[in-house]
């Protein structure tokens, strides 16, 4: 059986990326529709050689803001114990190649394993069940059993494109079951959905960093600054790119076209628990626009009381003089 591995990460172009190109594959017997708006660049393919095994890959760029890596490799027999440790090694071979090692210790990256199956005779759904056990190890990447339950919730997300091509969709992993090899436009959608997931990841974290920046400036720092116009106006340009790149994220699919399609598309925004993770983000961007306009307030208030108190000197300074000409006029002062 065939494994294909994917990861993704925050990336930018450093200049040198050729122009974006169509997304292709996403719906069968149509290769070159195209229903989404993601920017995509191919940056290369190659194969390399890990445990023995050839891999593979093809990297490419998403949006100018994200690196998805596709990696292909055959096992003999996944659901295997020691085939599991081989799998594992090569997968971990796969995030030190590709991952840059500041992004891997952050955690700010995204794999997912999903399991091409040709033929599962008699049928899928019954190729399934026989092989519920390994199957569901084999998404969680485990050794120990799982409770029947759990098995059966892994297992549970089931969208059919005929009677012979299941996939299965997990949050950790996927299973495949395409007669010909007819996988590509499954993946393209899996890919698609692991892109959003890190997208909401990487605002969450942008907006998290940005509410320890406002509470260590404004809050906890006992000599800190007082707020200026050009400190506020870089937060509120901070928080305005955030709100864009939300919005960015929330409409990358435009249009999902066949119903196939569309209902595999729900399964993994259901089974990756992308609205929970729009909503976090809205949630953390509400919660930022408050805090910014709170310190525009206050900020407004603190320069009102400086002009009052700049005025009030003014006042004190004019009548100083008028009770000095006074004085003068009054002959109560001589000069020498």
């Amino acid at each position: 059986m065939e494994i294909c591995y994917l990861l993704a990460f925050p990336d930018t172009d450093d200049g040198s990326a050729p122009p974006p190109e169509q997304f292709k594959g996403l719906i069968k017997d149509a290769p070159y529709f195209q229903p989404t708006d993601i920017d995509l660049v191919t940056l290369g393919e190659e194969t390399v050689v890990i445990e023995g095994y050839a891999v593979s890959t093809l990297r490419q760029r998403f949006d100018n803001r994200v690196q998805m890596v596709e990696c292909h490799f055959d096992l003999r027999d996944p659901f295997a114990s020691s085939v599991l440790k081989d799998r594992l090694k090569i997968q971990n071979a796969l995030q030190s190649r590709f991952i840059p090692e500041t992004i891997r210790q952050s955690g700010l990256y995204e794999e997912y394993s999903i399991l091409l199956v040709q033929n599962a005779k008699p049928s899928p759904d019954q190729w399934l069940g026989k092989n519920a056990v390994a199957l569901a190890t084999f998404i969680r990447s485990q050794r120990d059993t799982l409770d029947k339950a759990e098995i059966e919730e892994i297992l549970r997300s089931r969208t059919h494109y005929s009677a012979r091509e299941v996939t299965v969709v997990d949050w950790e992993g996927a299973i495949i079951i395409a007669p010909n090899d007819d996988y590509q436009s499954d993946i393209a959608l899996l890919k698609i959905g692991n892109y959003q997931l890190i997208r909401y990841r990487m605002l969450d974290k942008s907006i998290e960093l940005m509410l320890d920046r406002i509470n260590e400036t404004f809050f906890q720092n006992k000599k800190r600054p007082r707020p200026t116009r050009g400190m506020i106006r870089q937060i509120a340009e901070h928080r305005l790119e955030m709100m864009l790149s939300f919005e960015r994220a929330e409409q990358n699919m435009l249009l999902i076209g066949d119903w196939y399609t569309s209902n595999l598309y729900e399964a993994i925004h259901d089974q990756f628990y992308l609205k929970d993770w729009k909503e976090n983000v809205k949630n953390k961007l509400d919660n930022l626009e408050n805090i910014v306009e709170t310190i525009k307030d206050n900020f407004s208030v603190s320069f009102e009381g400086l002009m009052d108190r700049l005025q009030m000197i003014g006042w004190v300074v004019l009548l100083i003089g008028y009770i000095y000409l006074y004085l003068l006029d009054a002959g109560w002062i001589h000069f020498p």
